[in-house]
């Protein structure tokens, strides 16, 4: 196919190109001008970035008009555009992040300084859509100059390189919340924080620069009136939507009553109606103390930056000061096994002496880290938040031993509720009789119906999950969990059917968490072990329970078969015997008790 192209085609110019491509000059036609000098000049100047040249695609930008238009991207503007990475998704799913992230921060205040918390979570609608979020505490409260800080810069904590156990970790939490509401309303959000009550307290509005991932403070003022002797109170509007059920704030306030029970809650729902969670103890979870890292959980690149930054003299000084559980012998092992001097100065480790280091650490035996840097929730208090919180007819819990996951000491401890108040049931009395258990009315429901899938409850320090389950290392271990073991229907790959709850809780130095949103766990194989185990141990005495109530059930209806006959038998041996009404009567009763004690239970 040829193209025409100012009465020549497309042909003949490239036949013509190709023959004054082969070197042989060709002859200008006769009439023709010969190429000017001027011409010539054009074709050797370079061709313009927005035009196309010989064969080329045209080009729209230079690598230096594309270099002026990069620039940094702070942190804060970062989460601004993707917000939804902090749980702030949905205005649904907003209101609750924004309540999550004050109450643990008011909770792992109060729990470093030594007080029992009490914490104050109210919710006021202001227009369609819209909330303001007041939480307040009784901490030990926060010094002026760090209050913009604290809540106006995104990843600053004092939590991140702390080993050891705490709700918060990555320093953006309540500062994400400030920013989602000055975000959606404009409106800047208000601290209040009191250290004594020798100190008045200090109020701000407070704004976050996006752009210097800096806070800006407006209004300051001292109160020197405010109702707490110390604490901290702040309060966000934000855009937002309110609705009770399984992952509203009132299920999460409900479920932190459950694996906090030494915390006292009053709750302030957008109707004014008032809930308190009274706390269960007044004895303040064991202090978790911190650690240093374990040598089995370091990466390459992280052993490479503290070999350069550390203090010490020697290799084998740097082993023993920089690691947990590293004595002089397992030092000198790690150093022989990777060819690498003890005495080797720390910072001129070459990397490939670096690397050579690292597999040996991998390679030595090295005793599991301490585990007083975790404070689990131990099994009488998980009974106790389960008892005081969720009506059913039996429970039990379990506290696995510590383990560990790259280098990180953890603890899984699981409770299960099982049996729904109010339902058919029976129940043995003292005297060894079975009679039918009274009904009990259930206001709000953890336990779901026979014929529904079990309730699950996730925590990791404490905190409750309620987002993401199907997402979640928990899930998953309770699914791959025979249930049927245990007494209870399970379909192929999914949860058990049956009125139960099963509560999980993680407690470690770093939780494995998907994202930073902080809603479900990673299924690292050792986790999910250990989640196994304490299924499988709860399933075990939930098993033995569900038994003895199908053998309970068994005889009732065996005994009630045979009452029916009693009087029956009574009349025969009157006939028989010749009784009198009187004895008939006696003789029925024993009869009965006989019945009735039997077998016991």
């Amino acid at each position: 196919m040829t193209t025409e192209k100012g009465g020549a085609t497309l042909f003949d110019e490239q036949q013509a190109d190709g023959a004054n491509s082969g070197g042989a000059k060709a002859e200008a036609p006769q009439g023709a001008a010969a190429p000017s000098a001027k011409a010539d000049s054009k074709a050797d100047k370079p061709a313009k970035a927005d035009k196309a040249t010989d064969g080329e695609a045209p080009r729209r930008k230079t690598a230096q008009e594309l270099a002026e238009r990069q620039r940094e991207i702070s942190v804060s503007e970062f989460f601004t555009k993707n917000r939804h990475l902090l749980g702030f998704d949905s205005p649904l799913k907003a209101l609750l992040t924004a309540v999550k992230e004050a109450v643990d921060n008011s909770l792992d205040a109060c729990e470093e300084a030594g007080i029992l918390p009490e914490v104050v979570v109210e919710i006021t609608p202001t227009g369609e859509d819209r909330f303001r979020v007041a939480v307040e505490d009784n901490g030990p409260g926060i010094v002026k100059e760090q209050i913009p800080k604290v809540f106006g810069k995104l990843l600053y904590g004092s939590k991140f390189h702390k080993l050891s156990q705490t709700r918060g970790q990555q320093g953006i939490g309540i500062s994400a919340a400030v920013m989602y509401g000055q975000l959606t309303t404009g409106k800047s959000s208000r601290i209040v924080s009191r250290t004594g009550k020798r100190y008045p307290a200090y109020e701000a509005a407070l704004t976050i620069d996006t752009a210097r991932n800096k806070a800006d403070l407006h209004d300051e003022k001292t109160l020197a009136d405010w109702h707490r002797e110390h604490g901290t109170r702040v309060e966000i509007e934000m855009e937002a939507r309110y609705q009770k059920g399984l992952r509203s704030v009132d299920m999460y306030l409900k479920q932190t009553a459950i694996a906090n029970p030494h915390v006292q809650l009053t709750y302030v729902d957008p109707g004014g109606e008032r809930v308190v969670y009274e706390r269960g103890t007044k004895e303040l979870p064991p202090e978790a103390e911190e650690i240093k890292p374990h040598p089995h959980g370091v990466e390459l690149g992280v052993l490479i930056l503290m070999l350069k930054e550390t203090s010490a003299r020697t290799l084998s000084g740097f082993l023993q000061e920089e690691f947990v559980r590293v004595g002089p012998k397992v030092a000198e092992e790690i150093c022989h096994t990777a060819k690498v001097s003890e005495k080797a100065y720390p910072s001129r480790i070459a990397r490939e002496e670096a690397a050579a280091l690292h597999a040996a650490i991998q390679k030595t035996k090295i005793s599991a880290p301490p585990t007083n840097c975790i404070s689990p929730i131990g099994e009488e208090l998980v009974l106790q938040g389960l008892k005081k919180e969720i009506e059913a007819d039996f429970y039990a819990a379990v506290s696995r031993p510590p383990s560990v996951y790259r280098g990180n000491p953890f603890v899984i401890e699981v409770g299960i509720a099982y049996g729904k108040p109010g339902g058919v049931g029976l129940e043995v009395t003292d005297e060894g009789r079975i009679q039918k258990r009274k009904s009990v009315t259930v206001s709000e429901e953890l336990v779901g119906a026979a014929d529904e899938p079990i309730r699950v409850l996730r925590f990791a320090n404490r905190v409750p999950l309620l987002h993401q389950q199907s997402a979640c290392a928990v899930t998953k271990a309770v699914i791959q969990t025979n249930w049927r073991s245990y007494g209870l229907q399970q379909p192929k790959g999914a949860l058990p059917i049956g009125p139960a709850a099963v509560l999980v809780h993680i407690a470690s130095v770093w939780v494995p968490f998907t994202s930073e949103s902080k809603e479900a766990l990673a299924a690292y194989e050792e986790i999910l072990k250990e989640i196994k185990l304490g299924l499988q141990e709860c399933g075990r005495k939930m098993g033995t329970y569900i038994k003895k109530g199908q053998r309970l059930r068994s005889e009732f209806d065996k005994r009630s078969y045979i009452e029916k006959y009693i009087p029956h038998i009574g009349l025969a041996l009157q006939e028989i015997l010749d009784l009198s009404d009187k004895e008939r009567d006696g003789t029925v009763g024993t009869l009965d008790d006989c019945l009735q004690k039997s077998r016991k239970f």
